[in-house]
């Protein structure tokens, strides 16, 4: 709750305007030149939705505790809000076909143009964590009717080896 009590009339739009700002992510700070830092942190809707269910898998839950507990040690807790991370990378709650949307977002995005295996895990490792990462993006990527399609054609043709003859000097 904000008191516009003790502002002047001019005054209490600016501050309603910074209030607007803050409820939306940006961050205003002041610099040492005396002007204004304006810091926006704009979030994906898929890593607030993983924020938000890794309360709902009892594995991460389960970790959760061995921080608290000093028993884990690859793992932490955000700073800032308190979600579980591995090696700095958010950690994704196996609830909700959640690993699979972000798969098919990292996919199918108009920036990434169905990037093979390899690429789409590299891509995904360095903002998320889960068990059988690896596994699941090249079984996901497999499952791709384009990858499927592009795969077939750079594959040797299948039979039985046919014997080759040589020419015979003469």
């Amino acid at each position: 709750m904000i008191s516009f009590a003790h502002l002047e009339a001019y005054q209490r739009s600016l501050v309603k305007e910074v209030h607007r700002l803050a409820s939306l992510g940006v961050h205003l700070a002041d610099s040492s030149e005396g002007g204004v830092i304006v810091q926006n942190r704009a979030e994906s809707p898929l890593v607030v939705e993983v924020k938000g269910k890794q309360f709902n898998d009892p594995l991460l839950v389960q970790l959760k505790e061995g921080i608290h507990k000093h028993k884990t040690m690859a793992f932490s807790l955000g700073v800032d809000d308190g979600t579980l991370r591995y090696q700095g990378r958010l950690c994704v709650p196996n609830v909700d076909g959640l690993w699979e949307k972000i798969m098919t977002e990292a996919h199918t995005s108009r920036y990434s143009v169905h990037p093979g295996s390899t690429n789409m895990y590299h891509d995904l490792r360095e903002v998320y964590w889960c068990n059988d990462m690896k596994r699941n993006v090249t079984d996901f990527v497999a499952r791709c009717p384009n990858y499927q399609q592009m795969k077939a054609e750079y594959q040797r043709p299948s039979g039985l080896a046919q014997n080759i003859e040589i020419p015979m000097r003469k």
